[in-house]
């Protein structure tokens, strides 16, 4: 929806706070504005319309001398409006809105209230507070200068020249300058020992639905990423089911090197049952190699899969925002919940599954996360991820651990999800979809994309420079010439420690090969599972 950007404290000149906030301009290219607070702290706000287009310009005001700014959308803002809020006068249609006056009507403590992806920063004379949603859809970083003024941006880039140290905030939590960090989402998942929910095919099928209808809230086009995997394909068929109850047909992208792609062949098929508005994008390796450069700037990562598949998905957002929608709809957070990664069938034991699936679930705004929203909104377009949601996963992460493990079905990952859908009556997906094997986004665009990636990394990179990556690169040094590379260009935006410690490096466990590709695993084939398993109940 936007980016923020706030500065706490005495003595930053505007001029300057404005100029680093227009640093993530692409993130709101509709409006920009900057409120200077009594104090001398400042709020500002790149802005990407989608709820109330005339009058939710950012900063907001409250109902007196309470400031805020906020990334994201607040799914049930009518509902807080119609009830916990009903004595609030709004002076906007926004769904921002509520928060200011959630933080009137309760204090600090109100996070737990919001239903939705978001980022925000409330200024109150000399106090504050700023929150992540529980998942880190919505990215945030805080940091001090030499002043101590503190800042709070959507990203790095807005701050990391500006901090003598900075991090990412941590999702799940808020913070004020009296308590510090508080930890506000407590889902009983967390207790690793509480994954004894019986299977209920139908509540996982109603929850997806559930969480999907509430992120089609929006005035402005709404699409969705259609890779042609399991994840996205559902909520493709789910979004178009709700949008055909009110005459609308559903946008649908995706990429690939070319038409024989193996996620543009899945896509087609998917589209095509579907009946979406389906538009099939192809790019070069030497076109993706180009704007690499571009890319790490923009996701401010060094990490391999999440470079890989940001180049495909800025590619693809660029497509995307070329057809006028600025919303879009897509499936990450299903492998994590699911164990849907194909290292997940070697897991040792039921508990060490469960164990990674939460804290995969935990880790996903350091990768995959961070990825999509960065390479989403560096075109001006925002990404909605239903997978996420609050409900559904209470519904699905305590669901018991051998329901969920591959191996009680012949090896299937995310079997109970397809069996979900699984409808014979009434179909969400053809059969060689629903049971298509798990295949990562930078490998389904096409096996030669990483493959000559890597070659090419090769070539810009020498054995003396790897062989003295250790004492240039002595925090996570790189191993390969592709990390190096891709670690050589994220220096050169982002020199400062601080920022080479917010990245985490995503390894697959439980396997030989290293190499976060899906291909690195022993498991991987190039065929679906429809003739293996799709006839089989739970």
């Amino acid at each position: 929806m936007s980016g923020l950007l706030a500065v706490i404290g005495k003595g930053k000149d505007p001029q300057l706070v404005k100029a680093l906030s227009e640093r993530m301009s692409h993130r709101g290219p509709d409006e920009s504005d900057l409120h200077i607070m009594e104090n001398g702290s400042i709020l500002c706000h790149e802005s990407l319309s989608i709820i109330d287009l005339k009058s939710g310009k950012q900063p907001i005001q409250g109902t007196d001398k309470t400031w805020m700014v906020h990334d994201g959308e607040i799914y049930n803002y009518q509902e807080l409006k119609n009830t916990v809020l009903k004595d609030h006068t709004f002076r906007t249609n926004s769904d921002s809105e509520v928060i200011v006056h959630l933080y009137e009507e309760f204090g600090y403590d109100f996070c737990n209230k919001l239903d939705g992806d978001f980022a925000f920063v409330i200024i109150d004379g000399d106090k504050y507070i700023a929150g992540r949603d529980p998942i880190g859809v919505k990215p945030l970083y805080y940091g001090l200068d030499e002043r101590g003024r503190i800042y709070f941006s959507s990203e790095m880039k807005s701050i990391a020249d500006q901090c003598k140290s900075f991090s990412t905030f941590p999702p799940g939590h808020y913070y004020t300058a009296k308590s510090g960090f508080v930890k506000y989402y407590h889902p009983e998942y967390e207790d690793h020992k509480n994954a004894t929910q019986p299977l209920d095919l139908g509540l996982i099928r109603e929850s997806l639905i559930e969480a999907t209808r509430k992120r089609l809230m929006s005035e402005v086009p709404v699409g969705v990423v259609l890779s042609g995997g399991l994840d996205t394909s559902l909520i493709s068929s789910i979004a178009s089911r709700l949008l055909k109850d009110s005459g609308k047909k559903l946008p649908s992208f995706s990429i690939g090197l070319d038409a024989d792609a193996p996620d543009n062949v899945s896509a087609r098929k998917a589209a095509e049952f579907l009946g979406t508005d389906h538009h099939e994008i192809h790019f070069t390796v030497e076109e993706g190699v180009a704007i690499l450069e571009k890319v790490i700037s923009h996701i401010e990562t060094y990490d391999i899969i999440s470079v890989r598949s940001g180049v495909p998905m800025y590619l693809l957002s660029k497509a995307i925002i070329d057809k006028g929608v600025k919303v879009i709809l897509s499936g990450e957070g299903a492998d994590e919940i699911f164990g849907g990664h194909l290292y997940f069938r070697n897991a040792p034991s039921a508990e060490e599954f469960q164990d990674e699936t939460i804290e995969r679930v935990q880790k996903l705004f350091t990768a995959d996360l961070l990825r999509v929203d960065k390479t989403t909104m560096a075109n001006g377009i925002e990404a909605r991820i239903p997978f996420l949601d609050k409900d559904f996963l209470d519904v699905t992460i305590r669901i018991k651990t051998e329901e969920k493990q591959p191996k009680t079905y012949e090896g299937i990952e995310k079997y109970i999800l397809r069996k979900a859908f699984d409808t014979p009556n009434d179909p969400y997906l053809p059969k060689e979809v629903l049971w298509r094997q798990k295949e990562q986004f930078s490998d389904g665009v096409g096996y030669n994309w990483v493959d000559e990636l890597i070659e090419y990394c090769a070539t810009q990179v020498t054995d003396e420079q790897l062989a003295g990556a250790s004492a240039e690169f002595p925090y996570n040094t790189p191993t390969t010439k592709e990390a190096y590379y891709y670690r050589s260009i994220f220096h050169k935006y982002y020199p400062q420690v601080s920022a080479a410690q917010t990245v985490r490096k995503w390894i697959p466990k439980w396997q030989e090969n290293l190499d976060p590709s899906g291909r690195a695993n022993a498991a991987h084939l190039q065929g679906n599972f429809e003739n293996v398993k799709s006839g089989v109940a739970v």
